[in-house]
């Protein structure tokens, strides 16, 4: 048996991705990103830094435990930097990384498809409920 260096091991487990598996790595990172406070908050950043408290305003329901764990799940996973500066009182501002970035152009795109097709949604909606009632 051939021995494998790390990187070609990590190469391999990387083509044997599946995230469909649930085991699969892809699929707990699937999870965390079809959040919909992560969603949000990406989609916040994208127009740039912004400030914890700017983030729970723009963010309508939002609790504040909430909003900490997502900012901390994303900053764990490299999608945003969290940055303080030394002020009174100290100044913490959140900004997509590069990684965040790319995510950031496919979230978005979500959040506009369900604002521009949530009339379309409602009137789907409406009809199988009506139908589901007459059956």
């Amino acid at each position: 048996m051939a021995t494998r260096t790390a990187a070609q091991r990590r190469e391999q487990a990387r083509v044997e991705y599946d995230a469909f598996l649930r085991n699969c790595p892809t699929h707990q990172l699937v999870d965390r990103i079809s959040d919909k406070w992560v969603c949000l908050v990406i989609a916040a950043l994208s127009t740039g830094p912004m400030r914890y408290s700017d983030l729970s305003r723009k963010i309508a329901g939002v609790s504040p435990k909430m909003l900490t764990q997502t900012l901390r799940s994303l900053e764990r996973d490299g999608v945003l930097s969290r940055t303080v500066t030394a002020a009174v009182p100290v100044r913490v501002d959140y900004e997509l990384t590069p990684l965040g970035t790319g995510l950031a152009h496919v979230l978005t795109a979500v959040k506009d498809w369900a604002e521009t097709h949530i009339e379309q949604v409602h009137e789907a909606r409406d009809r199988y409920d009506a139908e589901s009632r007459s059956s």
